[in-house]
């Protein structure tokens, strides 16, 4: 799901802001918090903070709050100037001293859960004050020249009203614009950009959104078939207001992002690619994997995790090889596969159309692996050409059930040659359902749990789900096809190869093309799509660790259960639990599943 978080997540991180005028009005609140200390319940006291907080988040970080379908920052984007930025490191963390005068011990235990998960992200977000990840705000997986495309499309476009929000953050857009290039000028100054052979694709991905029409651009693609709620005058007005906008003010601020971009960001970015290049590196690449994995694994311990997976699935590999009947190598193997027609689609449409269907037979099979099932429906839509050659297979737009919109699954249709067939079955039930659709939008549509749960998440926890999802093909009818299957060991072993590429690269001194060449050994994936993939481990380092060790985790929990309660488990009530508290890190998803087999054990032990 890659797409989404990466943006939202990096934002809420990196991107640092305070609403002007409203500094007190958040003190206020969480100093009441404070202050209601033996005057009201500790439950009500912490459900307090938690809305003063994420209330505080919405403010400070409207594009956050429109992705989520928060109301009330529409026109806004989060202010990226160095004052907005300072402030912001001045209260990190101020929630803390609130969240201390609570006594976990009077909580029931959803409460105990989130008091938890809220002071690890509070602690977190502390720590990761001391790194400069604001300078980090461009690279060809996303940044302003592609985010500010998504979020307009993401908008509420139903009436007038919406249309005159798309217009006024049109107009504020030019100033987030030059603060970005203020802040990526001082990233080359510090030695804190991307590796220079990553960027390569970024001046046309800006360039591919502002032709020189209007109504052709990405960012205004919703003022092109107005809704009939915003026909006759008043839609021509606004049409009208939105193309001057881009012509006069929008254009030109990304015309100077892609010269400052490809004639001094490219040419001074660093020549290295380990994160522990960076200033600090080595410090920022350990937080980086603490909070991504939400463990304490170092990187050589995830290093030999990642090798030894790469083992067994090779193993796994050699026998669907023999079962085809293919008399040459592995790797010749993974050769056959990519390149032989028969796995190919020569049309886009085809090629949507095959997962649609996919999708549709994986939503009957769902009723018998969950007892409960989300209400928001998904889509199945191409990647945006804009950015299809340098984005990855495929990912996750969450939906917005306060606003109406459905989640999405995002296919690249690029270089069809490289989509191969043996694929999609596995990509698609890790992306929809009983991916990554299912699992966040039953996590959005828990009313019970405070919006940070039911929006947020561990990247550990969401990918180790999409992951383990893959897994559940077989019993869900899937993989009869053996080269489908084989697409399932190829897409696992792509996250445990992920486990020895990225620490190799970032902490054990691997040179790009070693990765490279490692990942082509060991998986039948394109070229084409390991460059991609070795490319966005380098710009985002250590998130590609979440999905194996994720997975890993469930899969051990799942073993635990099925021995202990031999005869009683039913698959359906696991999957619920895992499911039950969103998003979590894998610590507290371990103790809950071991908590949940012993209550269950001791109330309905098994005979013998």
């Amino acid at each position: 799901m890659q797409g989404k978080l990466r943006f939202f997540a990096a934002l809420v991180v990196g991107a640092v802001s305070f609403v002007s005028g409203r500094g007190d009005e958040f003190a206020a609140r969480y100093q009441a918090v404070i202050d209601a200390k033996g005057k009201a319940p500790e439950a009500e006291r912490l459900h307090a903070l938690f809305q003063a907080d994420w209330a505080y988040t919405m403010a400070v970080y409207p594009e956050y709050a429109t992705w989520v379908g928060y109301a009330g920052h529409e026109r806004e984007w989060t202010d990226l100037s160095r004052e907005a930025i300072a402030r912001r490191r001045e209260v990190a963390g101020r929630a803390l001293p609130a969240l201390a005068t609570i006594d976990r011990t009077q909580l029931g235990p959803v409460d105990r859960v989130s008091y938890d998960i809220f002071k690890r992200q509070a602690e977190e977000s502390v720590e990761g004050n001391r790194f400069p990840s604001e300078l980090e705000q461009i690279n060809q997986l996303g940044g302003i020249h592609q985010d500010a495309t998504q979020l307009l499309r993401g908008m509420s476009a139903a009436n007038a009203g919406h249309f005159e929000n798309q217009l006024a953050r049109l107009q504020a857009l030019p100033q987030v614009v030059d603060n970005v290039i203020s802040l990526l000028e001082e990233g080359l100054a510090k030695g804190i950009t991307p590796p220079q052979i990553t960027l390569r694709e970024v001046p046309t991905q800006i360039l591919n959104q502002i032709p020189e029409e209007p109504l052709k651009s990405p960012l205004l693609a919703t003022f092109v078939d107005l809704p009939p709620a915003v026909s006759g005058e008043r839609g021509l007005e606004l049409r009208a207001a939105a193309a001057k906008t881009y012509t006069i003010e929008v254009r030109p601020a990304f015309q100077r992002l892609e010269k400052f971009v490809r004639e001094k960001y490219i040419p001074g970015a660093r020549q290295t690619i380990a994160a522990t290049d960076l200033p600090d590196g080595r410090a920022w690449y350990a937080l980086r994997i603490k909070t991504y994995t939400s463990t304490d694994l170092t990187a050589q311990q995830i290093h030999d995790i990642g090798l030894a997976e790469v083992k067994r699935i090779r193993a796994e590999m050699e026998r669907v090889k023999t079962q085809v009947g293919f008399k040459g190598t592995l790797p010749e193997f993974f050769v056959f596969l990519r390149t032989d027609p028969q796995f190919y689609f020569t049309d886009k449409e085809d090629l949507l159309r095959a997962y649609r269907d996919i999708a549709k037979r994986a939503d009957p099979q769902m009723i018998k692996l969950f007892k409960t099932l989300p209400r928001t429906p998904y889509g199945i839509l191409p990647v945006p050409a804009y950015a299809e050659k340098s984005q990855t297979t495929a990912y996750y737009y969450p939906g917005a059930p306060e606003t109406g919109r459905p989640g999405y699954f995002f296919a690249n249709t690029y270089a069809l040659h490289t989509r191969p067939k043996w694929e999609m079955e596995a990509l698609t039930l890790h992306e929809a359902v009983p991916g990554h659709h299912h699992q966040i939008a039953l996590a959005q549509e828990m009313d019970a749990l405070p919006e940070f749960r039911r929006h947020g998440g561990y990247t550990a926890f969401v990918e180790g789900w999409g992951l383990y999802s893959e897994s559940l093909g077989e019993e869900m009818g899937f993989y009869t096809d053996p080269y489908a299957k084989f697409g399932q060991l190829t897409y696992e072993m792509w996250r445990a190869v992920r486990l020895v590429v990225d620490t190799g690269m970032h902490a054990l001194g691997w040179s790009r093309q070693q990765a490279i060449d490692y990942f082509k050994d060991n998986a039948g994936k394109s070229e084409h799509d390991i460059v991609v993939e070795i490319d966005r481990y380098i710009v985002w380092p250590g998130q590609a660790l979440a999905y194996k060790l994720g997975e890993l985790k469930i899969k051990e929990l799942r073993a635990h259960a099925e021995k202990e309660l031999g005869a009683k488990f039913d698959i359906r009530l696991f999957h619920d639990e895992v499911l039950r508290n969103g998003a979590v890190p894998l610590t507290v998803l371990e103790t809950h599943i071991r908590e949940w087999v012993a209550a269950q054990k001791a109330a309905a032990p098994v005979a013998g």
